[in-house]
């Protein structure tokens, strides 16, 4: 093996590292977010209509800004950073960053005046409660302004990952957590609804998320003051590529926005259970899965910019042994421990033991397509980074079509469950078909040492599960367990469960950065 290809695993471990520790201190400031908003919130209607309020521009800013935006944006721009000059990359970001700042501009201004409209749309439930319409009608109109500096946030933050500066980008949500929590302990009491301090957190999260990011992009002399021109070349093709992938690049979004939707005709509280454990299942996409999607996208980019096919099909290869290698035992992991993780983190305050057992429900549901979730960050980039747009929209249409329809069927007998179940179904199909395109078109070709590598990880798992399965106690010892307790215990039990679990892969003969020679 070229020492070159010997050289890509550790480089990329070493920033998926970077980005996964970033992202891990967010997703755990996340979980202190959200236990501090089933405490003070519970599953009510009110914050129903927060939820909503800030899914809408959250789902626009994953569609546009970390979706469609960057998976079309970072390619063209690796191969300006590759092929054009300094001058030519700070101009090309000028006239990016204008355009899109001009394009969010008219979005928000329209979205902010036609709030209710909106919430007709992604929420048809609440037009029988007159109350969270109008609560949701309001909020939405103070946290959609979000979306504008978020996304400019996320170009900011694709322009440093592709100059291969990945820690701050995977920092700044962090701010976004920490406004929220500081919302919740100290604005909640001054407002009525106190939802609505939630959403001002959201606002001004936005602002501060997008100024921090501007010291940084000009130590590289990268800061270019905007420049609105639609018909440069550069962001012709931005746009020619960001179009279509709306649909294709965040399907599992929009997925999860139809369950929202859906969820809206159940009872109340349907909404927050399918919110806390969708936020459970997202902490291994989230900190692992898009980690690994970010590094290999602009090094999918350079490569197929200088077309070194070899390098592009090794360097997915390595992404998908790394993504089975995490997402197996974390569905393990959510699935089996879906009550006690809920409970140990959520079960105070307002949110009660039957909340529980019905976020438990759907957490279960989401834990099956983990896998599947993550695989598509992955080989989506190995379209996108080919600046081949078609074939992601039209499996995610696939998918989405199909999403919907097992909406219609297992809401009547699985109720918010049948939702989550939908997504994760629909999820596998999506992977599915991009894994089989891109071997059909030899865009990626396995290397040697899958069948091994499968062996290796099939054992490791299959003894942490029977771990898991003997050291859970029941969910009702859990309930009567303090919070302390509750947390040891969780502690004791996920901890053991890592370490048979790396143990097991070790004694296979597993090693992370042999992993290409495998």
């Amino acid at each position: 093996m070229p020492d070159e290809a010997r050289a890509v695993a550790p480089r990329l471990i070493r920033s998926t590292s970077k980005v996964a520790s970033m992202t891990m201190l967010s997703r755990i400031l996340g979980f202190v977010r959200d236990m501090l908003f089933a405490y003070t919130f519970g599953a009510a209607a009110g914050i129903d209509a927060f939820y909503v309020a800030f899914k809408i521009p959250n789902f626009m800013r994953r569609l546009f800004a970390e979706g469609a935006f960057s998976q079309a944006f970072v390619p063209i721009l690796a191969e300006y950073q590759q092929k054009s000059s300094k001058d030519e990359v700070r101009l090309f970001i000028a006239q990016v960053s204008g355009t899109l700042g001009a394009v969010l501009l008219v979005i928000t201004i329209s979205a902010v005046l036609a709030a209710p409209l909106l919430i007709s749309v992604f929420a048809p439930g609440f037009l029988m409660d007159p109350m969270r319409f109008k609560v949701a009608s309001d909020l939405l109109r103070i946290t959609f302004p979000y979306l504008f500096f978020i996304s400019l946030t996320a170009m900011a933050g694709a322009v440093l990952n592709t100059y291969s500066s990945f820690t701050i980008p995977a920092f700044t949500p962090v701010l976004l957590n920490v406004c929220l929590i500081t919302a919740a302990m100290f604005g909640a009491p001054h407002f009525t609804p106190s939802v609505e301090a939630l959403a001002w957190g959201v606002f001004f999260a936005g602002i501060i998320q997008c100024l921090f990011q501007l010291p940084f992009l000009a130590r590289r002399g990268l800061l270019v003051r905007p420049r609105f021109n639609q018909n440069s070349p550069g962001v012709k093709r931005v746009l020619l590529l960001m179009v279509p992938a709306l649909f294709g690049v965040s399907v599992a979004q929009i997925n999860l926005l139809l369950d929202t939707l859906f969820a809206s005709f159940l009872q109340a509280g349907s909404i927050s259970w399918l919110y806390y454990s969708d936020r459970l299942m997202n902490f291994p996409l989230g900190v692992f899965g898009v980690a690994i999607a970010t590094v290999i996208l602009p090094s999918l980019s350079k490569r197929h910019a200088n077309e070194d096919t070899k390098a592009y099909s090794d360097t997915l290869d390595w992404a998908l042994k790394l993504i089975f290698v995490i997402a197996i035992p974390a569905a393990i992991g959510l699935g089996v421990l879906s009550g006690p993780l809920l409970t140990t983190l959520f079960n105070y305050g307002q949110f009660d033991q039957f909340d529980v057992l019905m976020a438990q429900k759907s957490l279960i549901a989401f834990a099956c397509g983990i896998p599947a979730f993550m695989l598509i960050k992955v080989l989506a980039s190995g379209f996108y980074a080919r600046q081949d747009i078609k074939t992601p929209v039209r499996i995610a249409v696939v998918a989405m079509l199909t999403n919907t329809t097992l909406n219609f069927i297992l809401i009547h007998s699985l109720a918010h469950a049948g939702l989550a179940l939908a997504t994760s179904i629909a999820a596998i199909l999506n992977a599915s078909l991009l894994w089989v395109l891109l071997f059909r078109r030899q865009i990626y070709r396995p290397t040697v040492g899958w069948l091994r590598f499968v062996i290796q990880i099939t054992i490791a798992n299959t003894a942490m599960l029977i771990w898991l399965a003997f050291a859970t106690p029941n969910l009702n010892t859990w309930f009567a367990m303090k919070g302390l307790a509750r947390a040891s215990e969780l502690g004791f039990v996920v901890s053991i469960s890592v370490i048979i679990y790396a143990f097991c892969l070790w004694l296979s003969g597993f090693r992370l950065h042999l992993m290409r020679e495998a």
